[in-house]
Formats: C-alpha cells, structure tokens, sequence
C-alpha cells in the first residue's frame, strides 16, 4: 500500500514563503508525474503545479514566479517552495503522484496553508 505524506503547511503572513514536502513510501511503482493541487474552502481543487520525471513542469498561472516545484526521483519525494504568498493562496494542498497514463495515482491527505496578518 502506498502512502504520501505532506508537511511543511502552516501560518503565513502576506510575502512570507513556505515549502511543503510530500514523501511517497509502500510498494511504490515507477513514478512519472508529481504535482501539487489547492482546494479553498467552497472552491474545486485546482492544479497548482506538476512536473515529471524528465524535469518538465507546468505552474497554474495565478502562481508563476512565486511557486516551485522540484522532485527528488531516486525518494519519491517532492517538493512546492512557495514565495511572496498572498491570502488567495490559503487552501489544503495536496500532493499527487502517478505512474505514466495514470494507471496507479496517489494523493495526500492534505495540509493546510494559511496566509493572513
């Protein structure tokens, strides 16, 4: 059984950074895609950024130059720096990764994200 596990959620106030780490541990396939999703409270979950084993990656446009996202292949882990956040960006983030077509898919639990004075 795979399990992800996020940390690195918290507290922020505006143009603070924070970086949430999501470890992948069980009988983990060949991860292909790795990315991190956002919901807001009464809003859908929204793709914050992904990338792939061949280093490619893709940010939502709301979070350009602020976000990044790296993956550490060799420890199924990745990895969302978050700078000069602003309070649209308080949600639960998860974190995701899949092996190529989708065909085994995990998800985190989620952690919370909280950018207020």
């Amino acid at each position: 059984q795979v399990q992800l596990v996020e940390s690195g959620g918290g507290l922020v106030q505006p143009g603070g950074s924070l970086r949430l780490s999501c470890a992948a541990s069980g009988m983990i396939f060949y991860i292909y895609h790795m990315g991190w999703y956002r919901q807001a409270p009464g809003k859908q979950r929204e793709t914050v950024a992904s990338t792939t084993r061949g280093g490619s990656t893709d940010y939502a446009d709301s979070v350009k130059g602020r976000f990044t996202i790296s993956g550490d292949n060799a420890k199924n882990t990745v990895y969302l720096q978050m700078n000069s956040l602003k309070p649209e960006d308080t949600a639960v983030y998860y974190c995701r990764m899949s092996t190529w077509g989708r065909q085994n898919d995990y998800w985190g639990q989620g952690t919370q994200v909280t950018v207020e004075d």
